[in-house]
């Protein structure tokens, strides 16, 4: 599969990039997309959560009213759960969600994600490019000229650029990454992936196995 490079303004610069059909040409295996972005998300939860138990509670552990005779329910003290203000059963407690993928599973989900924007016709090149100052209505003139404004983007890099990175961090539907930090979850999540020109070639080598 080839695509057009295109420049800043949105013209084909006339230079073609090969996809490699290992990495952008396979069947997607949805299965395997599902726990790599369940893994994605699940890292990203803190688990703090938590509601206090009986034991836990401050209060009296006086009995509340008598035993029998009352005409009503047996009361413990004033911490059951079953009184405002009393503790919760089975209540959440901080606990660890993360979980464990393998290294091949996970590589195959980010060429399964690739295929699917592929297959999908969400791919745009674009040659190597920088800002000479931190500027959001220039990120948003290379968005318009690339005719992607109104959609989610998901621009990769090559390495780190702060200049590119700070124009676009005050716009809601705008994310960059380095290709070395790509993951399932962001590009299933992008409607426009734009692939700076030499990130092709770092992303051919991290999922070449």
């Amino acid at each position: 599969m080839e695509l057009s490079v295109l420049d800043k303004s949105g013209k084909d610069t006339g230079k073609k990039v090969a996809l490699n059909d290992a990495i952008y040409g396979i069947e997607p295996n949805e299965h395997v997309l599902w726990l790599d972005v369940k893994q994605y998300l699940a890292n990203q939860r803190q688990g703090t959560h938590k509601t206090k138990e009986r034991s836990e509670l401050s209060g009296s552990t006086r009995k509340l009213i008598k035993q029998k005779g009352g005409g009503g329910a047996r009361r413990g003290d004033i911490k059951s759960p079953l009184l405002v203000g009393g503790a919760r059963v089975f209540g959440p407690t901080p606990r660890d969600y993360s979980f464990k993928l393998n290294k091949k599973v996970k590589q195959l989900a980010r060429k399964s994600a690739l295929s699917t924007k592929a297959k999908e016709n969400q791919i745009l090149v674009v040659e190597d490019l920088s800002f000479d100052a931190p500027k959001t209505k220039d990120f948003v003139a290379l968005a318009n000229n690339l005719q992607v404004a109104d959609k989610k983007i998901l621009l990769v890099l090559p390495d780190q650029n702060k200049n590119v990175y700070l124009s676009a961090r005050n716009l809601e539907r705008v994310k960059v990454v380095k290709a070395s930090d790509l993951n399932t979850y962001s590009i299933l999540n992008c409607t426009s992936l734009v692939l700076v020109e030499s990130s092709v070639a770092i992303i051919d080598n991290l999922l070449k196995a």
